[in-house]
């Protein structure tokens, strides 16, 4: 079993940042690639970053270039880094292991 934990979430001004972390915890033998999806109210949950084990990123053409997936020393806690955040990016944001685990979601919330 994994459990992941995910902080940092709040509410920022259109322009500014914020740091998500994901720390996983329980068995978590063999660290996995992982994600960050967000599902916005009336959304489908989307795709935002992920990491492989080797570090090989990809992001969602809408966050390229302002959000940075990372891991932390050890592969754990995973981060997302938020910069020049918009409107648009209010969501709920989860972590994701590519094994099959949610988070339970943090609430970040851009207001213009």
């Amino acid at each position: 079993q994994l459990r992941l934990v995910e902080s940092g979430g709040g509410l920022v001004q259109a322009g500014g940042s914020l740091r998500l972390s994901c720390a996983a915890s329980g068995s978590i033998f063999g660290i996995n690639a992982m994600a960050w999806y967000r599902q916005a109210p009336g959304k489908q949950r989307e795709l935002v970053a992920s990491i492989t084990n080797g570090g090989t990123t990809n992001y969602a053409d809408s966050v390229k270039g302002r959000f940075t997936i990372s891991r932390g020393d050890g592969k754990n806690p995973v981060y997302l880094k938020m910069s020049s955040l918009k409107v648009e990016d209010t969501a709920v944001y989860y972590c994701f292991d590519f094994r099959g685990y949610w988070g339970q979601g943090t609430q970040v919330t851009v207001s213009s």
